[in-house]
């Protein structure tokens, strides 16, 4: 049966990830559709980066900073950009295409959560961003439709997916808070759902695709610290997701973290995600 593959990477800045080694990975990757976060850079860096390819891509408002795009070797029908309320900056953190694969229509997301800062005006923004987060998913999601939300959306859900969960429980990207988010993405379509931090609202129903592949197992972490030794301990977090409705989420077949061999064959301080999906 012919299958899609879908790879998801924060490529840390387009222009260093291609001079450090990004292009020799996809050649090899067998690729269609590849999305980016942190792209930090304009339509030309894409151009110069991925030859031969169709992108959509959105710039942050402030220069050097976020960037997503969706890069593809079948054109988007259509791509979108519209997230939250007017007020919110969103620009640089949230793409939508649609691909027409076969004859069901496709559609992808490249986000990128805000890291945040616990506490701070940074946290803030964040907030704002997982509360339109839900809305969209459940748009996305009606009708039995094939929608995928991929990215690095820097929140570990569950304490498998950080090596150090006790020692980060008060640190953006693992607080109760940030967390019941995702138990509500997560949870049974229309039950309700009582989050980590004794919230409660109502399930959406996506699969985290990583996770029903490898069950209850540590990681497999998708983002190791340049610092230190975290890369050869592979002491890391898992926040780079496919997100999925049931009805794609049933068809993937295949899911692997694309870890560099070794610390110096890195490209990116995130590893691709790549996905299989039959259509």
């Amino acid at each position: 049966m012919p299958h899609l593959r879908i790879a998801s990477v924060n490529v840390n800045g387009i222009r260093a990830a291609a001079r450090n080694g990004m292009s020799g990975w996809l050649d090899a990757a067998d690729v269609d559709i590849l999305t980016m976060q942190e792209v930090r850079g304009q339509d030309e860096h894409l151009e110069a980066a991925l030859p031969g390819w169709t992108f959509v891509h959105d710039e942050a408002t402030a220069k050097g900073r976020a960037g997503v795009a969706i890069a593809s070797r079948i054109p988007a029908i259509a791509s979108r950009t519209d997230f939250g309320d007017a007020e919110f900056d969103s620009k640089g953190r949230w793409i939508e295409a649609d691909f027409l694969i076969g004859d069901r229509p496709l559609t992808v997301v490249s986000a990128y959560v805000h890291s945040g800062e616990a506490d701070t005006p940074k946290q803030e923004e964040k907030w704002k961003f997982l509360d339109a987060f839900g809305p969209r998913l459940a748009a996305l999601g009606a009708d039995d439709a094939l929608a995928l939300v991929t990215g690095d959306l820097n929140v570990g859900h569950r304490e498998l997916d950080i090596k150090n969960w006790r020692g980060n429980r008060k640190k953006a990207g693992f607080l109760p808070r940030e967390r019941a988010y995702f138990d509500r993405f997560l949870g049974e379509a229309g039950t309700e759902v009582t989050g980590v931090d004794g919230t409660v609202g109502t399930g959406l129903g996506w699969v985290d695709v990583g996770r029903r592949f490898h069950g209850e197992v540590d990681g497999p972490y998708t983002w190791w610290s340049m610092r230190g030794q975290a890369f050869d301990n592979d002491s890391g977090w898992r926040i780079d997701y496919h997100l999925a409705t049931p009805a794609l989420a049933e068809r993937a077949t295949a899911y692997h973290v694309a870890r560099a061999a070794a610390y110096d064959q890195r490209w990116s301080d995130h590893a691709p995600v790549v996905v299989d999906y039959t259509y």
